[in-house]
């Protein structure tokens, strides 16, 4: 139990740690990034708020377990269209591969809130 809370915990850092860059999303590195697969401006700004709000809601404890399923499922679909961007604009591997390790670390993350929702039922 205590390692399922402990990698929780470290996953869902992660991704919140890189969600709050969202921030940032008006700086010019990530104006060319979204221009180059494709994203209108208004999309990403879209998308930072969702990140900022997703964010919020993974991290808070309070916050109930059917919000943060929504934020699983934001956060989901933001990595898997980034992955899908990536290919489709022809990136190599290299490009892709951030978007597939944090899909990863947030199905970590999801699976070990679910086992410690699980623990706290019985």
């Amino acid at each position: 139990m205590k390692t399922t809370k402990i990698l929780y915990w470290v996953t869902t850092s992660i991704i919140c740690l890189f969600a709050s860059t969202a921030i940032f999303m008006n700086s010019e590195m990530a104006k060319e990034g979204a221009n180059h697969v494709g994203i209108p401006r208004w999309l990403g700004i879209e998308i930072s708020i969702g990140q900022l709000i997703g964010l919020v809601l993974l991290i808070v404890p309070a916050v109930p377990a059917r919000f943060k399923e929504w934020a699983y499922v934001g956060f989901g679909i933001m990595y898997l269209s980034a992955i899908n961007a990536h290919i489709a604009v022809g990136d190599p591997i290299s490009n892709t591969i951030m978007a597939v390790v944090f899909f990863g670390l947030l199905l970590t993350s999801y699976f070990s809130f679910h086992k410690l929702q699980e623990a706290k039922g019985k």
